[in-house]
């Protein structure tokens, strides 16, 4: 096991830290502190898992590092449907699709997802598995993009927010999650604080802000991760001279099982 941030041994200043975890209901995960795992398919990988079902959410949620000839053959779970996003660098999947800074993969429930690094540099990405719940006469397939071509869309009649939908489950009944990009300029903010049964697995890629979680405001920047667990309180600002990004999942499409 090592360290995220590569930092080892004592520190000069206090032992202190941003990150915050109440189980089941929500977490603030900054970088410092978080650890690397080895994780069986994954070689010449730094993985870190961030969101998991032993905080209450009913994804995975890791952050890859995949390092010059780094790849995993086939990253699948029975029942379990993936989806990877490129934070930065660029890599091949499934042998012959190239995704670089802003692409993306999902792949359908027990459809494997293979993937490599060609390149000189590391290629960090947002990687997601969920359990797929399936309806009758309906079912996902294969959906490959990059989020420089998908169309931004007001958010909510706010013309300083903007969402992309990665996914078609707006049209497709088929999908049972979608992954969602938010924008938000200097000083824009959600225009309430939501309150929903979705999950969301949120990794923050540019900016700063203040994110209200279930009461508490809680500063959020570059690097972060967020899990905001069903029915949890949320909300933010963002605050700087940067646009505030995350890219986050959404559980949609289905009843609740009793």
């Amino acid at each position: 096991m090592g360290y995220l941030n590569q930092q080892v041994g004592y520190r000069k200043d206090l032992l202190v830290n941003r990150s915050k975890v109440v189980h089941g209901r929500y977490a603030l995960i900054e970088p410092d502190g978080c650890v690397i795992n080895q994780i069986p398919g994954f070689v010449n990988c730094d993985v870190t898992i961030l969101g998991s079902p032993l905080m209450g959410a009913h994804f995975v949620d890791y952050l890859v590092h995949i390092h010059p000839n780094g790849f995993n053959n086939g990253f699948v779970e029975k029942d379990c449907q993936t989806f990877m996003y490129v934070v930065s660098g660029e890599c091949v999947v499934n042998d012959n699709q190239r995704l670089t800074k802003g692409g993306y993969i999902y792949c359908p429930v027990d459809s494997p997802l293979s993937f490599r690094n060609d390149q000189e540099e590391d290629c960090v990405a947002f990687l997601y598995k969920k359990k797929y719940i399936p309806i009758e006469g309906y079912e996902a397939h294969q959906v490959v993009g990059n989020s420089k071509n998908v169309e931004k869309i007001h958010y909510e009649g706010m013309t300083n927010v903007e969402i992309q939908n990665l996914l078609p489950s707006a049209t497709d009944l088929g999908f049972d999650m979608n992954f969602h990009i938010l924008t938000f300029q200097p000083g824009a903010s959600h225009g309430y604080i939501e309150t929903h049964v979705q999950e969301h697995g949120a990794l923050l890629l540019s900016g700063k802000g203040m994110y209200h979680l279930e009461g508490e405001w809680m500063p959020v920047q570059k690097g972060d991760y967020i899990f905001m667990g069903a029915y949890c309180l949320q909300a933010c600002y963002a605050v700087g001279e940067e646009e505030l990004v995350y890219v986050y999942s959404k559980d949609t499409n289905r009843d609740i099982a009793l």
